[in-house]
């Protein structure tokens, strides 16, 4: 009965702004509140402020309009120059009436938010967060400046005629360098955040005119379902949307060159790009656009086919040569001249291992030396070459370990695999002649053919984002037949039309 009376003299005091964040969970999906030291207090806890010493709070009044502001910023992320020279200082310094704070200063792009959620994404990728008090929004300022590399000539795409220029780690460079080849008022860039926790942004780049809905719709619900804390980067995110994951085939095209990029957008396919990668995926991806190199089309008609001639010999090379040669020696040896016969048993009469057994211990050897050049620091790597190939595989056939024809044809089948560009191409066809060798050492050539059917059929069932690996040879699509050989540029007159493109024709004085 006495409690009532007790409570009776007190008043409830208003929380001040720390008490009530106290009763708050860390969450940051919510609005702001027309309290500045509120959201100056809440910030500072997402934040860890002042622990974490990346990030950077500046309080000021703006006489004019006699209100308090607040900047907030990651400095390892912004132009802090740009800050103050177009942000604080028109703000502090001008003497004339201001109506209100986007319109006194510098910067070139201001946004407006009223979500605390979606304010903190753009202020970690480097933006400025600017909070008035008395208002309930915030302004999100374009002040990011992220270190990086400048651009540079591509490292595996090399080409002889063509632009010298490859992409960087910054989307935003790597979409003006595809941006500058295509002048046009459909070319449309979408973001998406993925990402539970890292929030990183992925870039999807077509041309609104020429991409095919289907394919662009498959691309976006692809990485919209990866429900990952974090993907940093492109090579993680390809793992994430391709076709078959455990594939030996790679059905994404991966390219370091803006002007491949740039060609292929123009034929009705979709580029994806995220920071942190220096290159860009290319959707839907046949196997001959692997097969095909940016020099295909910068050399002249005669030269350029030449040199598919001579690369689609080399992928036969390495993946025939070593099988070959075990599948003739140890069934078929009615098919070699004798006096080469005599030759190879001549070789091999000191070497104490079966032909199959030789042919896989210099295949992995020849294997261990090109990762090991490739691991190892640059100015060691030309060495690791010289040793490997030179001084062991010569000690190799001095102390009979391995016989001399042997070295040649791994050799020859090594040599021949670097004619392949693509990188992914080159691992797969790397690692497919394992299985052809097996086959030539179990079966012979009819092994040889059992596995070189079980791969044409099996490319034929592929698809990628719906498109069928081999198109347009099979099936038959409308197109431009730029497959093993390509046609006079003034006769490709189609874009390729596996794409579902919605303008097939690109020869528009043809097409009237």
């Amino acid at each position: 009965m006495r409690k009532p009376f007790l409570n009776k003299g007190k008043v409830n005091k208003p929380k001040m702004s720390q008490e009530l964040l106290d009763d708050l969970s860390p969450q940051k999906g919510n609005d702001f509140s027309g309290d500045l030291q509120y959201n100056i207090i809440k910030i500072k806890k997402l934040y860890s402020f002042p622990i974490n010493i990346d990030f950077v709070i500046r309080e000021f009044t703006v006489n004019k309009i006699e209100k308090k502001v607040a900047l907030f910023y990651i400095p390892s992320l912004t132009d802090a120059k740009l800050i103050d020279e177009e942000i604080i200082k028109p703000l502090i310094m001008n003497d004339n009436v201001i109506q209100d704070v986007p319109s006194s200063i510098s910067v070139s792009a201001v946004s407006e938010e009223k979500e605390v959620d979606k304010a903190i994404k753009e202020l970690n990728t480097g933006n400025t967060l600017l909070l008035v008090e008395g208002e309930v929004k915030s302004y999100i300022i374009h002040t990011a400046k992220a270190a990086g590399r400048s651009v540079e000539k591509p490292q595996n795409e090399t080409t002889l005629f063509g632009p010298k220029e490859s992409f960087v780690e910054k989307a935003d460079i790597n979409i003006s360098l595809i941006r500058k080849k295509i002048h046009s008022e459909d070319f449309t860039v979408e973001k998406i955040t993925i990402g539970e926790r890292s929030n990183n942004a992925v870039f999807i780049v077509y041309n609104k005119e020429l991409a095919s809905i289907d394919v662009l719709s498959e691309v976006k619900s692809r990485i919209k379902a990866i429900k990952k804390d974090a993907v940093q980067n492109l090579s993680l995110l390809v793992q994430h949307i391709e076709d078959r994951k455990r594939s030996l085939v790679p059905t994404i095209l991966q390219t370091e060159r803006p002007d491949r990029a740039a060609s292929f957008i123009e034929d009705g396919h979709v580029v994806v790009i995220m920071n942190n990668s220096p290159f860009a995926l290319v959707t839907p991806a046949t196997f001959w656009s692997f097969y095909h190199t940016g020099d295909d089309h910068y050399l002249r008609f005669i030269y350029g086919n030449f040199t598919r001639i001579l690369r689609m010999i080399a992928l036969f090379i390495t993946l025939f040569t070593s099988s070959i040669y075990i599948a003739i020696t140890n069934f078929h040896v009615e098919m070699l001249p004798t006096d080469l016969l005599l030759a190879i048993a001549g070789a091999r009469e000191m070497v104490p291992m079966p032909a199959i057994m030789e042919l896989l211990l210099l295949e992995i050897a020849f294997e261990l030396i090109r990762e090991a050049g490739i691991r190892v620091p640059t100015p060691i790597g030309p060495t690791v070459g010289i040793v490997g190939a030179l001084i062991l595989g010569q000690a190799a056939v001095e102390a009979n370990v391995v016989s001399p024809i042997v070295v040649i044809v791994v050799a020859l089948s090594g040599l021949s695999s670097f004619a392949i560009s693509d990188v992914n191409l080159n691992y797969m066809v790397r690692i497919a002649r394992f299985g052809f060798l097996l086959g030539a050492g179990l079966l012979g050539i009819f092994g040889m053919v059992v596995c070189f059917m079980v791969c044409l059929i099996y490319l034929s069932t592929l698809k990628s984002f719906g498109v069928p690996y081999l198109a347009p040879l099979t099936p038959k699509y409308k197109s431009s037949e730029d497959t093993i050989f390509r046609k006079l540029l003034t006769n490709e007159r189609m874009r390729p039309g596996f794409t579902k493109t919605k303008d097939l024709i690109k020869d528009k004085v043809q097409n009237k």
